[in-house]
């Protein structure tokens, strides 16, 4: 089978919007949207690639860019590897220099395009904020509830509604706060049994490793459109997760914690390892905070998880 290394890129506008490429319809996957890049050439540096193919294909000048996801494909003629990176920075007014047809689209309107398969991932990544919030096991629900209103007056997009300190009424309680809380402001994931899922159709889930376990061989617990994640710990239970049909994963502990000081830690090298083998977007977790979000991004992560590194005091 063929393979193709290609460089792809979420382009960020000032104003969010992302911006989307039509493909020709005489090529590969024909006439669906695409994030703009193109082929790697052989012994090619990606960040060189990504500035090549941006400026052939739009005529702008690429400043500001990080890695976002890799992911690997195979269709039946093809075997792609896509190296995905995020551009919040560009000179110059993107343009179709081979006539292709471009589009500045809201986030929240990428289910609308059809994209070709390889490209699913990229969308939930562009659609993942850096951070994962995790709300700590203590504290009363009025404790947490303050904390999370100080959380979204700073920008948090994506919180785990984590209270086991909580009997199951006060927790169903107070996750009914949280989401009129959240509603347009952030997502949310609850954490308990499946059972739950109806009651609470605004709020995404986030599966333990015991019921990634439980699941498995079983269809996706929750429909497309509501957030499903999966707390994951080694090569084992990230591959339930893919095949289960997770959008994101955690994967921990990176790094030693002082709440769970007798686990041995992944570390770096061994965490970025597993992510290569994952095709979703991973949270790294453990001991981490905002200062090791460039390293968790170059780890091939979309960002760091957590409960103290995050969790406004």
């Amino acid at each position: 089978m063929k393979a193709l290394h290609v460089v792809a890129a979420v382009i960020r506008g000032t104003d969010g919007r992302i911006l989307l490429a039509q493909r020709p319809a005489d090529k590969h996957q024909g006439g669906l949207w695409e994030f703009p890049g193109g082929k790697v050439e052989a012994g090619e540096p990606v960040e060189a690639a990504l500035a090549r193919e941006l400026h052939e294909e739009l005529d702008i000048r690429v400043e500001q860019a990080r890695p976002l996801i890799e992911v690997r494909h195979d269709y039946p003629d093809l075997s792609v590897l896509l190296d995905v990176w995020e551009v919040s920075g560009f000179a110059g007014t993107p343009r179709g220099m081979e006539g292709q047809p471009l589009v500045w689209a809201e986030e929240s309107a990428l289910d609308d395009f059809q994209f070709p398969a390889a490209n699913r991932p990229i969308v939930t990544a562009a659609r993942l904020p850096a951070d994962y919030l995790i709300t700590p096991a203590a504290g009363a629900a009025a404790e947490l509830l303050a904390g999370i209103e100080r959380a979204l007056a700073r920008g948090v997009r994506l919180l785990q509604l984590r209270a086991p300190q909580l009997s199951v009424s006060a927790y169903r309680a107070l996750a009914d706060e949280v989401l009129a809380l959240c509603a347009g402001r952030a997502e949310v994931l609850l954490k308990g049994p499946l059972a739950w899922v109806a009651d609470f159709p605004a709020a995404g889930w986030h599966l333990t490793a015991a019921q990634l376990r439980e699941l498995a061989g079983a269809p996706r617990p929750l429909p497309a459109g509501r957030w499903l994640a999966a707390s994951c710990h080694d090569a084992e239970e990230l591959a339930l997760a893919a095949q289960l049909g997770v959008d994101f994963a955690t994967l921990s502990p990176v790094q030693p914690t002082a709440s769970h000081p007798g686990v041995a830690p992944l570390g770096w090298e061994r965490a970025a390892e597993l992510i290569r083998g994952f095709n979703q977007p991973v949270y790294l977790l453990g001991g981490l905070g905002p200062d090791e979000r460039e390293r968790a991004w170059r780890s091939g992560a979309q960002g760091v998880a957590g409960i103290r590194g995050l969790w406004p005091c």
